[in-house]
Formats: structure tokens, sequence, C-alpha cells
């Protein structure tokens, strides 16, 4: 396993992180993501514990709490041992004030997860969405409370545009408040749009980033194909939210499966190894709903690719440069550029 500073702190994570999205039962849209219980849980928690995986995600509204319950009871006296990230702000009940980041929800939620989790501390709280009907000094506010209070130990955000995280961490320095250390976004070989802001700020901001949906729902996975589009129903026939170029995708799981054939490894593998190879990435999360699904994806720890092998898949999935990033790569000064290129 391989291991990192969770952003500018002193906390160290494995790069392949466990998620417990899984955990669970559901219906409808859900019911092809719910569907481990606490029995496969405990076998799952267990073997990603025995690989060296010591980071461990989850949220409150991922099967109406039950993933954290589950959580919480498979690492049992292991604990002490690791992180969880548990996130707040998606509906978890019917009344009105049961969802979003207003400093009442905040606060009833860290103790939920907290009960749930069997734990009493958490240690990374991420807030889950934007919240356009909370200021956002409230939000903050409380979220330095819980850290001032000791029921959390860092702080960060998932599915946030880069304006409102720059705006928050100004916030944060201003008030001196517990700052943000984690970003939990989505990022994959078919949707690196987060390269465009994201990556230089979290860089700039000492923000660690966490990969959710690294292989994009199981397509990179190698399961769909033209010929076979529904995966033999796999999760993308019931929970499809990842907008992306299913041709082009297919391009890429093709280049996939040939580098893999040259490592004996699998697409997925392949696909994660690429994004561990990204400086900027702190931890990508892996979920599984069996045992050979889990430790196939986390061989991908074990997979080193080579120069060229990254270059062909950058260059395959390369993002179109957008405004005024276009720009100002066009209008640096090229002799200064030169000069300091030389001194490494």
């Amino acid at each position: 396993m391989q291991y990192t500073r969770l952003g500018n702190t002193g906390l160290i994570v494995s790069r392949l992180a466990f998620g417990s999205m899984t955990f669970g039962s559901g219906e409808g849209a859900f019911g092809s993501i719910y569907k481990v219980d606490q029995a496969g849980a405990d076998e799952l928690v267990a073997s990603a514990l025995d690989a060296g995986v010591n980071f461990f995600n989850t949220a409150d509204a991922y099967a109406n709490g039950q993933s954290e319950l589950m959580l919480g009871k498979a690492l049992g006296e292991r604990r002490q041992d690791v992180a969880i990230a548990t996130k707040v702000g998606n509906r978890m009940g019917e009344a009105l004030l049961d969802q979003g980041l207003s400093r009442q929800h905040i606060l009833a939620s860290v103790q939920g997860s907290l009960r749930r989790l069997g734990t009493d501390y958490i240690d990374v709280y991420l807030v889950h969405r934007l919240d356009p009907y909370t200021p956002l000094e409230e939000t903050l506010e409380a979220l330095n409370y819980v850290v001032r209070q000791g029921m959390v130990r860092y702080i960060g955000f998932s599915n946030w545009p880069t304006w409102l995280a720059a705006k928050a961490v100004g916030l944060q320095r201003e008030h001196h408040w517990a700052q943000f250390r984690v970003a939990e976004m989505y990022y994959s070989l078919i949707g690196r749009d987060l390269e465009h802001e994201m990556i230089p700020f979290a860089q700039d901001a000492g923000i660690g980033i966490l990969v959710w949906s690294p292989l994009a729902g199981g397509f990179l996975s190698g399961k769909y194909t033209r010929e076979n589009p529904g995966g033999g129903g796999g999760r993308l026939t019931g929970f499809d939210i990842i907008p992306f170029d299913r041709e082009h995708g297919y391009d890429v799981v093709e280049k996939l499966r040939q580098i893999g054939e040259r490592h004996n490894a699998s697409p997925a593998q392949i696909a994660l190894s690429w994004l561990l190879s990204r400086r900027a990435i702190t931890s990508v999360l892996v979920g599984a709903s069996k045992i050979s699904q889990l430790n196939e994806n986390l061989g991908a720890a074990e997979l080193h690719l080579g120069t060229d092998e990254l270059a062909e898949l950058d260059k395959l999935t390369e993002p179109t440069a957008i405004y005024p990033n276009w720009f100002n790569s066009a209008i640096y000064d090229a002799p200064v550029r030169a000069a300091l290129e030389k001194q490494g």
C-alpha cells in the first residue's frame, strides 16, 4: 500500500481509501448500489485492513445511515487504527430542517454520525453538497465549532465549485476558523474537469483531493462495451449520473485493455494506477460489493505504469482547455520559462 499526508496536515492516510457506499439496502436507483449486508461489510473491511488501507469513507445519507452504522460495527476495535471520513448535507428525513448546511443541521448531524459510527470523534467531516439557502459564514462557523469541540479532527468539502471553495478558505483564514484540508471530488480518465481550476487551487491552498467514482460509475472496469452497453446489468443500468462521451469512453477502455495486457492487469487497475500517478491526488476511493472486486482494485497500489504508458493515457483523455486557461497558457514569457526550466 502507498501512503501520504492528507493535504497540509500530519494525518497519514492510505492512497487507496475504502468507500462504504455499498453498505446497506435500498430500493429504486439506489438498489443497484446499496446491497452489502453486515456479514459482507465485515469481510470487506477486514480485507481492506489486511491490505494496509487505513482510510475509510462514508456519509450519513448512504442508505439512510445504514452505511455509517455498518462501517462502525465492521471496524470494531480497529477504529483507533484508521481515519474515518463521513459527510453531511443531504436529506435525512421528511422535515424541512433535516437537510442542508445550516448550523442546526450540522450540529444535529455530527451527533447522529458519531452515534452510528460508534465513536467519539470523526477524523474527516465533509460537507456533501452546496446549500444555496444557508449563508456560507454560518456553515463555516458551525464546522469550526465541531472541530473546537473535539467532535471532528479535520474538515473538507465535496462537489463544490472552485470559486466557492476559494471564498470559503478566505473566510476561514480571516476569522481564524478551522481550514478545509480535503476535497472529495469526482475525477477519472474520462472526467478530467478538475484539472481546469480545482486541482491548481487545492495544491495552492494545501487541500488534499480524495477521488470519488474513479472508474466513472464502473464504466472503466471494462464491463461496458459497444457490444454490451448494459454491462450485464451493472450499476450504470440503475444509477447513471456521470455525463461523458460513451463512444470516446469505449476507446479509452480499449486502451486500458491494451496497457493491461502488458502488466497482466485489468482495465480497472490501469485506470486506478493512472490516478495514483497524479501528484495532486491524495487518495482514491475504491468501493466493492464482493471480495474479488475489492482485491482487484487494491492491486492497483502495486502497479506502476511506465512514463510512455502514462503519456498515452494523458494524450487520449486530455480535456479541452477552457477560457481563460488556454489564453494564459499561450502568453507565458518564453525566455523566462526556458531559463527557469533549466534550473529544474
